[in-house]
C-alpha cells in the first residue's frame, strides 16, 4: 500500500535521494528543508510518516518531534550524523519511532521505513493517500481525481503525476528532469522536453488564460513551479 512520507532534510542532495527512493518503492513524498516548514506541512498534509533530520534550521529535529508528538501520532524516523548515545535516547524519549545515523544506504532506509509503517499500521490503515490541496487545485491520489476550483479535470497518468508533485510542494521549483522522474512508469520513452508539452496541456485544463498562467509558472532556465500557496 502506498504511503505519503514527509521528508524534512536540510541537505538538498540527501533529500532528493530519499525522495527518489520513496518514489521507486511506490510511495509519494513531500520534501521540506527546515523545521518550521516541517511542522506546517505535517499539519497541512497529515503524512503517514515523517523522515526527520535532526539538524534542521529554524527548529531542530528534537523540537519538531516534540511538537508532532504533542499534536498527534504520526510515526517519526529520525536521521542524524550525531551518534552520541544521549542524542539517540533523547530522540526516542521524545517519541521518535526509529533512529538512523548517517551515512546510511537507501536500501537500509527503506527497510526501516517499511518497518515503521507496518508497526504503526499507517500504510494499510485509515486512508491510502492524502488529498493534496494548493492554488485552487485538489489532487486525490486514491481516486485518481483532480479538481480545479471545484471543477473535475481529466488528466493523463503522466499529467496526474506531475500535478501530484507540484501540488504536494507549492512554490518549489522542479526541473524538467525531476518532473520526468515523477512520470516514470507512464512516460518511459519521453525526454525532458516532453514535460513542456505536459505543462502546456495542464495549463489548458487549469488556467483561465493558458498563455498567461497564474498557477503553473515557468522559472526560466530551471523548470516549473505551482504558485498560489495552500488551500
Amino acid at each position: 500500500m502506498c504511503a505519503h512520507v514527509l521528508v524534512a532534510e536540510d541537505d538538498a542532495m540527501q533529500a532528493e535521494l530519499i525522495r527518489r527512493t520513496l518514489l521507486a518503492e511506490g510511495h509519494t513524498a513531500t520534501v521540506v528543508h527546515d523545521g518550521p516548514a516541517a511542522l506546517d506541512t505535517a499539519r497541512r498534509l497529515g503524512p503517514d510518516l515523517v523522515v526527520l533530520d535532526l539538524m534542521l534550521p529554524g527548529l531542530d529535529g528534537f523540537e519538531v518531534c516534540r511538537t508532532l508528538r504533542r499534536e498527534g501520532d504520526v510515526p517519526v524516523l529520525m536521521l542524524t550524523a550525531r551518534t552520541a548515545e544521549d542524542d539517540v535516547l533523547l530522540g526516542l524519549d521524545l517519541g521518535a519511532d526509529d533512529y538512523m545515523t548517517k551515512p546510511y544506504s537507501p536500501r537500509e532506509l527503506m527497510a526501516r521505513i517499511r518497518t515503521v509503517l507496518r508497526r504503526g499500521g499507517r500504510a494499510a490503515g485509515r486512508r491510502e493517500d492524502p488529498v493534496l490541496r494548493a492554488a485552487g487545485l485538489v489532487v486525490d491520489p486514491a481516486r485518481h481525481e483532480v479538481r480545479c476550483d471545484g471543477v473535475p479535470v481529466e488528466c493523463t497518468p503522466a499529467e496526474f503525476q506531475i500535478l501530484l508533485a507540484l501540488v504536494g510542494e507549492p512554490e518549489r521549483v522542479f526541473t524538467r528532469r525531476q518532473l520526468l522522474q515523477c512520470t516514470s512508469g507512464f512516460d518511459r520513452a519521453s525526454t525532458e522536453r516532453a514535460i513542456d508539452v505536459h505543462i502546456m496541456n495542464l495549463r489548458k485544463k487549469t488556467e483561465a488564460d493558458p498563455r498567461r498562467p497564474a498557477r503553473l509558472l515557468t522559472v526560466f532556465g530551471v523548470g516549473y513551479k505551482l504558485s498560489g500557496g495552500p488551500g
